[in-house]
């Protein structure tokens, strides 16, 4: 004979729909992927970290050394990332790709924005230079102060570093061959332009120690004091100076450039990933981003808070003194170019 089930009293049924009630909802988690070093550090602690809290949601942090990575993930159909940071030139070629998902700017609000800081596939996070640096030991704090300085090996002699990558290796080598700062993309667009380029890196490459491929790594070339001149990014300089490096930098010549954050296509949490990048497009988020690292807010109304004193706002990049001085990239440059330039760029480099 079979029994008849045994079913729960009503007041079991009460206390398990009373428990399951009180049971928290699990987190959605959210993967960030950037670039490491000090630059990943204050991303964290200014943007990641308070607007996953703000969003109650978990976050798991990842670093890469490029975008090159998130295109061989979507070639293969193994998208793990949500968020990426990128350079603003190397996204936009990314996005006419078809490896960036299309930002929704119906969610994310850039009408504060610093203008051309908001691109398709890519929303400004903050706004750097790449620029001249030098080992104070070796040249003072009056080093040398143009790209014509940087090819310059009799009058500042010693061993140089230079980017390993294409982006922002061009343009410093023809204002060394004497184009004007406002006329570089001009040439670099024309037939024979890109070579003109090469060709003046070609020169120097003998005197060229270390091709760095990474922040990460020129900030510590000089922290080592391994080289005597070289390429980089402002902000990583000012962080390995108040560790003790021997390091200056001038802003004049510098490529004005603003870095980035996308959706990867086929991101597993798309919609979260939007919802994250309006958090941290926000003016608090990225006034608190310029205390870790000298770089500029793409929001505007970031410097109308009165968190970001006066007189450090004049050596951010895209104060107007500082920009004043520089090149912006071109991102259609980037675009049409890239491509062709970075084949020409590593074929240089083997040779």
């Amino acid at each position: 004979m079979q029994c008849p089930p045994i079913l729960p009293s009503r007041s079991t049924l009460v206390l398990l729909l009373s428990l399951a009630g009180a049971m928290p909802a699990l987190a959605q988690e959210l993967t960030v992927v950037s670039f490491g070093g000090s630059y990943q550090e204050a991303q964290s602690k200014a943007l990641f970290v308070p607007a996953a809290k703000a969003l109650g949601i978990k976050l798991k942090e990842e670093t890469y050394s490029s975008i090159a990575d998130l295109r061989l993930k979507v070639k293969a159909g193994a998208v793990t990332w949500d968020v990426v940071a990128s350079g603003s030139g190397s996204a936009a070629r990314a996005g006419s790709e078809g490896i960036l998902e299309k930002l929704d700017y119906k969610v994310i609000d850039t009408s504060s924005f610093v203008p051309g800081t908001a691109q398709d596939y890519c929303v400004g996070g903050d706004v750097f230079s790449t620029v001249l640096a030098w080992n104070t030991k070796t040249y003072g704090e009056k080093g040398p102060q143009s790209w014509a300085d940087f090819w310059d090996v009799k009058t500042f002699p010693g061993k140089r570093s230079y980017r390993k990558g294409v982006a922002g290796a061009l343009e410093p080598a023809l204002m060394a061959d004497g184009v004007p700062p406002e006329k570089v993309y001009e040439v670099l667009s024309q037939p024979g332009g890109i070579e003109r380029a090469i060709k003046k890196i070609r020169e120097l490459k003998p005197h060229i120690a270390v091709w760095w491929s990474s922040g990460a790594q020129h900030a510590q070339l000089m922290k080592d004091g391994e080289v005597d001149m070289i390429t980089g990014w402002n902000g990583r300089f000012d962080v390995a100076a108040k560790d003790g490096a021997k390091v200056a930098y001038t802003f004049n010549q510098a490529l004005l450039d603003y870095d980035c954050f996308a959706v990867a296509k086929g991101a597993p949490n798309k919609d979260l990933a939007m919802k994250f990048l309006a958090e941290i497009s926000k003016p608090q988020y990225q006034a608190e981003f310029t205390k870790y690292i000298t770089y500029g807010p793409t929001n505007k109304k970031a410097y109308d808070l009165g968190t970001i004193e006066a007189a450090y706002a004049k050596s951010l990049p895209s104060h107007p003194d500082n920009a004043a001085k520089q090149v912006p990239i071109d991102l259609d440059w980037y675009t049409k170019f890239e491509t062709q330039a970075s084949a020409a760029y590593q074929n240089m480099l083997t040779e």
